[in-house]
């Protein structure tokens, strides 16, 4: 493997990345993604190879979860010892992600039309699958809270094993939680794997710490941004190592999320917790549908689905259209709940500095500055 693996970039290809990066950014600020859920497929929607796009998407990873969770740690949303726990066993599990994918990469060519076929064929259909019962599962947990009036996630996983205690149970101070060693290192390795096949790492993440182990939305946020700042390193070498890391594109995803990231991270202190989450899952969602559309073209051209190759371009078209929806979409809606929430806080101490008196106004406004 080497530079036949890769996609010429033109300056319009170019600016879409840098736009995917973007929109990525700021939902993984926000929900403490990596954004790879519809960076992956975006790239893939413009011709970078799966296998590619997953491996310069981890890669890019490292960095911006980097910044991410340095905001979020200013914001006392990351708890490193839950980090650094799962990441024992998601090591393994982004090795075992590489060497599947090289196989599937090298055998799928062989009955393909198309090269990489069989890769964006295997990487597409764990994301379905996997995607779609996480987003499925926030939704029905979240139709569920509103009928009962309640605004926190489902417990009932986490009170089964709170009841069974499956030994050494381990504390965590700023998560605030008590979970099994075991549960932790299962966790950590299905995150690994999925990081390095989809290089979707949070959209798991962050539900599993969320509902399996009790922490709340923004701390699972900061906590697995933590995390996914050493995937990303991880990642980054087993695959380069390989020769699946188009740096062009690893940099011009962190020059569109660097800006992206510090907008969403900020939304987690100013937006309502539920929203958080049926944000997360209505775009999952939506990414899951788009990924569905672009399986026939796959088929057709590793020779399992008999229709005419012009039809390729349609299913490609419309699965890259309904990802730019959805991500556009759940960003504009990140954004009008930040900007709200800052003028409402501007107003708030516009009138309070009114009624001070001009005494406590110049202290204050000295204290400001």
């Amino acid at each position: 493997m080497g530079l036949e693996n890769f996609t010429e970039i033109t300056w319009t290809m170019a600016a879409q990345v840098v736009v995917l990066g973007f929109i990525g950014g700021v939902l993984s600020g926000f929900i403490g993604s990596g954004g790879a859920f519809f960076m992956t497929p975006g790239m893939m929607n413009l011709g970078v190879l799966g296998p590619v796009a997953v491996a310069s998407n981890i890669t890019h990873k490292f960095g911006k979860a980097m910044v991410g969770s340095r905001r979020h740690a200013d914001l006392g949303n990351v708890d490193k010892k839950l980090s650094l726990f799962m990441l024992i066993t998601a090591a393994i599990g982004i090795r075992i992600a590489v060497t599947v994918m090289e196989f599937f990469f090298e055998k799928g060519d062989e009955h393909s039309t198309t090269r990489g076929a069989g890769a964006d064929l295997y990487i597409s259909i764990v994301f379905v699958v996997i995607l779609s019962v996480v987003s499925i599962a926030m939704l029905r947990d979240i139709i569920k809270s509103r009928k009962n009036q309640e605004k926190g996630p489902s417990t009932k996983i986490v009170d089964f094993l709170n009841r069974i205690k499956l030994h050494p149970m381990i504390y965590f101070p700023v998560a605030d939680v008590r979970v099994s060693l075991w549960v932790i290192l299962i966790c950590g390795l299905a995150t690994g794997y999925l990081a390095g096949t989809i290089g979707v790492g949070g959209f798991v993440g962050v539900p599993v710490m969320i509902y399996v182990f009790g922490v709340s939305a923004t701390v699972a946020a900061g906590s697995e941004l933590y995390l996914a700042m050493f995937m990303g390193a991880f990642g980054a070498i087993n695959y380069a190592l390989v020769g699946l890391v188009d740096i062009r594109l690893t940099l011009l995803l962190f020059t569109g999320s660097l800006f992206g990231i510090f907008i969403g991270a900020y939304g987690t202190k100013v937006v309502n917790e539920v929203l958080i989450r049926l944000v997360t899952s209505l775009i999952i969602l939506l990414c899951v549908i788009s990924r569905l559309i672009a399986i026939p073209a796959y088929l057709q051209e590793l020779g399992y689905l008999k229709i005419s190759p012009d039809h390729n371009e349609y299913f490609n078209s419309a699965s890259k259209f309904l990802l730019y929806l959805s991500g556009i979409t759940g960003v504009l809606l990140i954004l009008y709940n930040v900007f709200k929430a800052y003028f409402q806080r501007k107003k708030i101490q516009a009138s309070l500095i009114t009624d001070m008196p001009q005494t406590a106004v110049r202290e204050f406004s000295g204290k400001a500055t």
